[in-house]
């Protein structure tokens, strides 16, 4: 079956179509809810939430633009929610070290990283940091639209998105010296 035809049973509440679309999904909304909160059962509760929005709201896709883009943006949106309950996303006061640029310094050292080891550098960001740096550079939105996103300004977006960039690239010194 098409995917068009599933999604339009599950906008009639066919529960079996409803099952497939999660078990079609869900791991790659689990790894979404993931990369923003970096704990596994809060990642596993986002998820929940996020498939009750989706079949609650799936009436509203109309076929513009991919379901599978159309998915990320509520397991994104949800996450984000749970996060500006929870987090901070103001400018960090820490003085942050002079900028690498990693063409130069982390280059070799990125391509020796495992995309494990890559995950879990990032995981320990700040979630500031670590927000930001999903939603432009993984997720593609603009400073500006983060900024809107996050309630924040688009300096600070700029800001958290470039101490994320200097947190990685001092990690990723440390991996090199080693």
């Amino acid at each position: 079956m098409s995917e068009k035809q599933q999604i339009k049973r599950c906008q009639q509440g066919d529960a079996k179509a409803l099952k497939e679309i999660y078990e079609r999904y869900a791991t790659q909304m689990l790894g979404v809810c993931y990369r923003y909160v970096n704990n596994r059962e809060t990642a596993r509760d986002l998820l929940h939430d996020g498939f009750i929005t989706v079949f609650t709201k799936i009436g509203d896709f109309r076929g513009e633009g991919s379901f599978e883009g159309w998915l990320r943006r509520i397991f994104v949106t949800t996450s984000l929610g749970y996060l500006r309950k929870n987090a901070n996303f103001q400018e960090d006061a820490r003085p942050v070290d002079e900028m690498y640029d990693l063409r130069h310094d982390g280059a070799s050292a990125l391509e020796a990283m495992s995309a494990q080891e890559l995950v879990e550098t990032i995981g320990q960001m700040p979630d500031g940091y670590r927000t930001v740096l999903n939603l432009y550079a993984v997720e593609g939105y603009s400073h500006k639209e983060i900024a809107e996103l996050l309630h924040i300004s688009e300096a600070t977006s700029r800001s958290q998105y470039s101490r994320a960039r200097t947190f990685l690239q001092k990690n990723l010194k440390k991996m090199e010296a080693v």
